[in-house]
């Protein structure tokens, strides 16, 4: 009970206290969170991708398996979660809304953080691969998915080029590929921003999460069954399939740590936005992000512990 209870106040309570901080702010102050959000979207993420695959190494082979890791998790998930809905009788629009929420994992804003530390830099540096393809699987499949077929496959493969770590990715690796050396300011400016990256994703996760509205009326046993699902695919079943999955893939070392620590965080927020600009069940969504949110370190704690006596 002690080494769990030295995981959770080293490695996730930290997390728990930036994110209180600015969800403090949120309910206190009218913060303008698209700024926030573009902030970290547009600046400190590329700075963070670009920094960390710069100052890695990691091979080609390491980065094809962490792609294909994620991808696959995302694809696993997706399809456990459609057979739990149709399996539970659920209507179309409900079905939909538990392949989001289980399928996108908040691999940014709690896992980068939690992932550094619990495992430190190299494992980081792998976490972000995971995040860089977790957020371009969001905006193509997820979006594709949420859309219930509205938005072609052709449009949501567009979404990617409106990522801007897409980007940071490409430039790495061709300064990788060509054997560049940065000018210090440049790079300076890169680690800068890169730094910054953790900080405010944390931040911003608080503020979101200050900003939802979760009503407790209008919620029949089949939605309460509907949302313990989505508890227990993205909690437990998550981080089950992606042990199974990194073995398969071959992953070990920091990059089997950050891939499977990555897969079992919760929820990701920006399933709630999916939810309300394609009408799908937004207080399910905002349900299952708080609830896995909130019950994570029951989970993640003693798979931290595990990964970390594993290695």
């Amino acid at each position: 009970m002690s080494r769990l209870l030295a995981v959770f106040l080293d490695n996730l309570l930290p997390v728990f206290l930036s994110a209180g901080a600015g969800f403090a702010l949120g309910r206190l102050a009218p913060i303008d969170r698209k700024t926030v959000t573009q902030l970290a979207f547009y600046i400190f993420s590329p700075g963070l991708v670009f920094a960390s695959l710069t100052q890695t190494q990691i091979d080609g082979s390491e980065f094809t398996r962490l792609a294909g890791f994620t991808l696959a998790v995302v694809f696993a998930m997706a399809l456990l979660a459609a057979a739990a809905g149709r399996a539970l009788g659920a209507d179309r629009r409900a079905v939909v809304t538990l392949i989001i929420a289980s399928a996108f994992a908040n691999s940014g804003n709690y896992g980068l953080a939690a992932t550094r530390f619990a495992f430190g830099e190299a494992a980081l540096a792998r976490a972000v691969i995971y995040f860089i393809f977790s957020t371009i699987a969001v905006y193509t499949l997820g979006v594709f998915v949420a859309s219930l077929g509205r938005q072609s496959l052709g449009g949501a493969l567009r979404e990617v080029l409106k990522v801007p770590a897409f980007y940071a990715l490409l430039a790495a690796g061709l300064t990788r590929a060509l054997g560049l050396t940065l000018p210090p300011a440049l790079a300076r400016a890169t680690t800068l921003l890169g730094e910054a990256a953790i900080p405010v994703m944390l931040v911003l996760l608080g503020l979101q999460i200050a900003a939802m509205r979760f009503h407790r009326a209008a919620w029949p046993a089949k939605r309460l069954l509907i949302l313990g699902v989505a508890v227990l695919l993205q909690l437990v079943l998550a981080p089950l399939g992606a042990l199974a999955l990194a073995s398969l893939f071959g992953l070990s070392g920091p990059a089997w740590q950050a891939a499977v620590l990555e897969s079992s965080m919760p929820a990701a927020v920006v399933t709630t936005v999916l939810a309300v600009q394609y009408d799908l069940d937004t207080e399910l969504m905002t349900g299952a992000v708080l609830l896995t949110t909130l019950l994570s370190p029951l989970t993640l704690t003693p798979l931290i512990a595990f990964l970390q006596g594993a290695a």
